[in-house]
């Protein structure tokens, strides 16, 4: 989850199709875990309040049924444990041991069940009636082909008509381009400044969250991703066996707006044999 310009529609000029490819490491010692390790002992704060999560784990539970659950990037367990509480059997993988550290302080009863690894390799075999992956997470994957290859991974351990939820934010149009250094929070003692540079052509956006405390070091918290627009999503869905079975803006299920709409919450479900 990560907070970066999000605004207009599907019809973006960087088109229906896959983004151009990147290198592999888009940002200098950047790694699968890097963005975990440097968000954990701050996430839950910084993002309690990012979507509704009552609203949320209701749409879930719901559409689950009584069935499995698989959360893809699964961090502190903001929806994981709750969803959880809720009856269902949860499954939550994420590549970063301190995420995963600070779900399993907070799951007392130990009722999300935890894998440490990345959201296409490490998938647990299934089958699942529900997976999804929450607030612009699938845009972690920043490798070429990767999130096409997340889509395979989910699909292939999804029940007959089982769904893939993805929440996302609908890029801007026209997209970002250049560098920017931006202030989050300013006090009298303390300032986060966001410092990030996009590419347009890649659709890649990178930077530094740096925390500037009085009497503490400075603190560097990197973020790194590759978004896509619904269209480019809904094709991987495709070729992945995956057709859309609705689309909101957001969990309350306000219509999504293809001209307006800043985010969207996308079910897909799995081809029936």
């Amino acid at each position: 989850m990560v907070e970066v310009g999000q605004r207009h529609a599907s019809t973006l000029p960087i088109g229906l199709g896959p983004p151009a490819p990147v290198p592999s490491t888009p940002m200098d010692g950047y790694e699968r875990h890097t963005y975990g390790e440097a968000f954990a002992d701050v996430y839950d704060d910084w993002y309690r309040g990012v979507s509704d999560v009552a609203a949320t784990v209701a749409l879930l539970a719901e559409l689950a049924g009584d069935g499995s659950v698989l959360e893809l990037g699964v961090g502190t367990g903001r929806l994981a444990i709750p969803l959880a509480l809720a009856g269902n059997r949860v499954v939550g993988v994420d590549a970063s041991p301190a995420m995963l550290e600070r779900l399993c302080a907070a799951d007392h009863d130990g009722r999300v069940e935890v894998i440490e690894g990345d959201m296409v390799a490490a998938l647990p075999d299934g089958p699942f009636e529900l997976a999804f992956v929450a607030y612009n997470t699938i845009f972690n994957l920043t490798g070429d082909g990767e999130q096409q290859r997340c889509f395979e991974a989910v699909a292939a351990r999804l029940t007959p008509g089982g769904r893939f939820v993805v929440e996302a934010f609908v890029p801007d149009d026209p997209p970002r381009r250049g560098a920017d250094v931006s202030i989050r929070t300013l006090a009298a003692d303390r300032v986060v400044l966001l410092v990030s540079r996009h590419d347009a052509d890649h659709q890649t956006a990178e930077g530094q969250f740096v925390e500037l405390t009085d009497g503490a070091p400075v603190r560097l918290r990197p973020w790194s991703i590759r978004y896509a627009t619904p269209a480019q999503l809904d094709a991987m869905a495709a070729a992945a066996g995956l057709h859309v079975e609705v689309r909101y803006e957001d969990v309350d299920r306000t219509p999504f707006d293809p001209d307006g709409s800043p985010r969207h919450v996308t079910v897909y479900r799995r081809d029936q044999p």
